[in-house]
């Protein structure tokens, strides 16, 4: 097929022979190939196989396999991955992939992506002939390497303009017959079609010339363009992007906007210069290179930033308006704020850095705050560590960053005038580490190049012990109150804050005045207040962040505004959990914000030490639950009520969510901390309820040879990774187990199939443990002090050993095993085809021995890909 490379001879007795040879193998269970000499082959063909066999062995490879089209590729550099592998042979033909398949299929790779056929139509096979050796080798392929996804391409089209191939352009029709078979065959045959075909046409149905200069081979763009349509399927992507949070109207067009074409931003208007500058360091960071102009040239392909300044009453600041089409991208808004986040959901359009599927976005968000809060009172944070939230928050359209450093750990804010404040000796953790007022300034900063609102929480009177360290006096006491005002003087002279956040909540108000007299104090430099509900004796000018369930809110008259956050605290729930419950939730209770209803804030209380700052993303669901609420958020909507699991809420809009979040996750958390596994495919059957006696020991039938899962009588079906029976807060919490009874023990099956047999990592707990309270570790040799198991395959699977068994609890020693999802996975064999997984869970008492040891009657168990 290629220019000064003799062409193959392939006599067509040998494929009519494979042919015969095909069907004589289906009739048995094993599939074995034919055998030729390599003399029948061309001296590159033995040149190219030669060196494909001396290779390196490597395994987990993606092989892109066929003629010259998939040879003249050079395709880890076109996708920028080397697990990418070229075994493409100019002038093959389908005995010839049959007769090398082995040197690629012993590898075990990932996936196969063949594109074979146009040069046997070329020597005059039949299409027939053709589909039964590639039908041979997607069997041989499943039978030797079974996990191996293959994925069989069309063949493109062809065009006879150039005079060249005359025996290849000639085939449209054989080609056409070809490609409809293998699409059909596809659903029965272990492959998956990929119809290429198509997207290569020109109006008269021909290879567009665009893509190739001897109607035969591809130009550059042909690859570009190839590699567009197949990146969802290397990467086991949805078909359309991923966007996050999902836009209220997205319309998909045909065609496409050729990034790589596109040399210039056009923006008319100076105010939008930085978010020009934001596209531009965006298209460079997918080694684009476009410069900023007040126009483009005729006919040339570019992007487009505009204010519309129109009929946009109705609009929020922050809505846009986005529209890709095969010659411009245009990004539309009333406000910078707008075009910025137009320019948030091109981040994700742009997910191959090639091209943009042509579509039509409209789009603004259902409430005002969107937010996100850490707390580094507790747990000093690095600045680079706190950038990075920043950024992602921003990447996802989330616009309050709330900062909590002020705590009875430690004060962590540097006050010119009470230096004491910072001194090491105050802090019980981290000593000595606190933010600079360049600091400070440099995040507030930070946050507003990126139009994030940055909210300082400055805790009093309560969560003050350290206040009270360095000043000796209670923050309460004429003295105590006389620093305060300092300290917020101080603070609102030297930041550009528009709030302050005062916290006030768990704390004994023994100075009816001090809130009231604060919050004047604080207005009188022209701040909001913020305080936490339930909390102190708020004037009704402060706006009330909810922590727990008040439903002061819903009576409430528009005088004062709330922020929920509700159940929302991501270090007292499971990555599973927590993205389930987040997606769900039903913000404020409202479909979406109005006068009093501002939105929500998660938060980030990681009140127990951690031993490195990183162990905050290790044992908290951070980024999987910033996304999880960027969507709700965003959004509006959601569920009444507090939904733990999958199967109590919206079970459909989960699975669809769940999916764009492991792209997502793919795509941009490769370098960062991402706890997080695909569970909404995960079925268990409950059996049960067995009544204990108060006894966790006791076994059941589903323990004993004689049980039959099959015939046993099922209790309830659930979804999930982390299954709550019960929580912890129930009955406000919905658990999966209705009116659940403590005594009572419970067990749960699913089936997980394996294409090829080997040791996987699995999640597996039934206490997720609070990063909050001071809970005792596990026993020595117990999963969970409560007597729970796992078999798989009728195998019991050992606890871990952990690191402290038995340790009681105490918030100085950080957690270092106790959790499932910073641990080591759990390894597991499992062998070839379907394997049964058994777990039980007993429960003895729903009391606690105390307020630290919570119980929440669960169980997760969940392979890690």
């Amino acid at each position: 097929m290629k220019t000064g490379i003799k062409i193959i001879q392939v006599k067509r007795q040998v494929i009519i022979l494979l042919s015969c040879l095909f069907f004589q193998q289906m009739a048995f269970t094993q599939v074995v190939l034919p055998v030729f000499h390599d003399s029948i082959f061309s001296t590159y063909y033995q040149q190219r196989y030669s060196l494909f066999k001396d290779l390196p062995q490597t395994k987990g490879d993606i092989v892109f396999l066929g003629n010259s089209i998939a040879d003249g590729s050079e395709w880890y550099e076109l996708f920028n991955d080397k697990k990418i592998k070229n075994r493409g042979i100019s002038g093959d033909v389908t005995a010839g992939v049959i007769h090398r398949l082995d040197e690629v299929v012993n590898r075990k790779p990932s996936k196969i992506f063949l594109l074979i056929g146009t040069n046997d139509l070329a020597r005059g096979i039949k299409p027939d002939s053709i589909i039964k050796n590639i039908l041979l080798i997607a069997n041989y392929a499943k039978q030797t390497s079974p996990a191996t996804r293959l994925y069989v391409q069309s063949i493109l089209p062809v065009n006879n303009v150039f005079g060249k191939f005359s025996s290849h352009t000639s085939n449209t029709d054989a080609i056409l017959t070809l490609n409809n078979s293998l699409n059909k065959l596809a659903a029965t045959n272990n492959f998956t079609f990929i119809n290429l075909y198509p997207f290569f046409l020109n109006t008269n149905g021909r290879m567009d010339t665009r893509y190739s200069n001897d109607g035969l081979h591809l130009l550059g763009e042909g690859y570009l363009l190839w590699k567009h349509i197949i990146y969802p399927y290397v990467y086991d992507m949805q078909e359309k992007p991923a966007l996050i949070p999902m836009p209220l109207q997205v319309k998909w067009n045909k065609g496409f906007f050729s990034l790589y074409k596109c040399k210039s931003i056009v923006v008319t208007d100076n105010a939008l210069m930085k978010e020009a500058g934001e596209l531009k360091s965006l298209f460079a960071q997918n080694g684009l290179q476009a410069s900023v102009s007040s126009k483009a040239g005729k006919e040339e392909l570019h992007t487009e930033l505009q204010f519309d300044r129109g009929n946009v009453s109705h609009l929020s600041d922050e809505a846009y308006t986005l529209n890709v089409s095969d010659k411009k991208i245009l990004i539309t808004a009333k406000t910078s704020h707008g075009i910025f986040n137009g320019i948030q959901t091109l981040r994700q359009l742009m997910r191959d850095g090639v091209m943009i599927d042509a579509c039509e976005i409209t789009d603004q968000p259902a409430f005002a705050w969107r937010g996100y809060m850490i707390d580094v009172g507790r747990n000093y944070m690095s600045m680079p560590l706190l950038k990075q939230q920043i950024d992602v928050m921003a990447q996802y359209k989330l616009n309050i960053f709330h900062f909590h450093p002020t705590e009875d750990i430690a004060w962590r804010i540097a006050i010119k005038q009470y230096p004491q404040l910072t001194a090491p000796e105050t802090m019980f953790r981290n000593k000595g580490m606190y933010y600079t007022e360049a600091e400070i300034k440099e995040l507030i900063a930070y946050c507003k190049e990126r139009y994030i609102t940055f909210v300082p929480e400055i805790d009093m009177p309560g969560h003050s012990a350290a206040f009270k360290r360095a000043m000796k006096t209670d923050m309460q006491s004429d003295s105590g109150l006389v620093f305060v005002k300092n300290i917020l003087k101080e603070f609102c002279e030297t930041y550009d804050v528009p709030y302050i956040h005062i916290g006030a909540d768990e704390v004994k108000i023994t100075n009816k005045n001090f809130v009231p007299e604060v919050t004047a104090y604080i207005e009188s430099f022209g701040k909001k207040v913020i305080g936490w509900q339930p909390g102190g004796n708020f004037t009704n000018s402060t706006i009330r962040q909810l922590w727990m369930d008040d439903n002061a809110h819903l009576a409430s008259n528009n005088d004062i505004q709330f922020i929920d956050s509700r159940h929302l605290y991501l270090n007292h729930i499971d990555p599973l959990e927590a993205v389930t419950t987040i997606y769900n939730r039903k913000i404020a209770d409202k479909e979406k914000g109005d006068a009093a209803t501002l939105g929500g804030i998660i938060c980030m209380w990681p009140d127990r030490a951690v031993a490195k700052e990183e162990d905050v993303f290790r044992m908290n669901p951070v980024y999987p639950g910033m996304l999880a609420f960027a969507e709700r958020s965003w959004r509006g909507g959601g569920q009444s009520g507090w939904i733990a699991n999958i199967d109590d809420g919206d079970k459909i809009g989960f699975i669809d969510f769940e999916n764009r979040l492991l792209e997502n996750q793919h795509l941009y958390f490769s370098d960062k901390i991402f706890k997080y596994a695909k569970q909404s495919n995960l079925v268990w059957k409950l059996y049960g309820p067995y009544n204990n006696n108060g006894d966790v020991t006791k076994t059941y039938l589903p323990e004993t040879k004689n049980w039959n899962a099959a015939t046993a009588k099922v209790f309830k079906e659930v979804n999930g990774g982390t299954i709550v029976l019960r929580h912890w807060w129930a009955p406000l919490i919905k658990g999966a187990i209705d009116n659940a009874e403590d005594s009572t023990t419970i067990y749960a099956t699913t089936k997980i199939w394996c294409d090829e047999e080997g040791v996987k990592d699995f999640w597996i707990g039934f206490n997720n443990i609070s990063r909050s309270p001071a809970t005792d570790s596990p026993l020595k040799d117990e999963w969970n002090n409560k007597g729970s198991a796992v078999w798989v395959n009728g195998k019991l699977i050992a606890p871990p050993a952990w690191v402290r068994p038995g340790q009681k609890g105490n918030s100085e020693i950080p957690l270092i095993d106790e959790g499932y999802e910073y641990r080591s996975p759990t390894k597991i064999f499992l062998k070839k085809g379907s394997n049964d997984v058994l777990i039980k869970v007993p429960i003895g008492t729903f009391k606690g021995k105390d307020w630290q040891n919570p119980v929440k009657w669960m169980f997760t168990f969940v392979e890690v890909k």
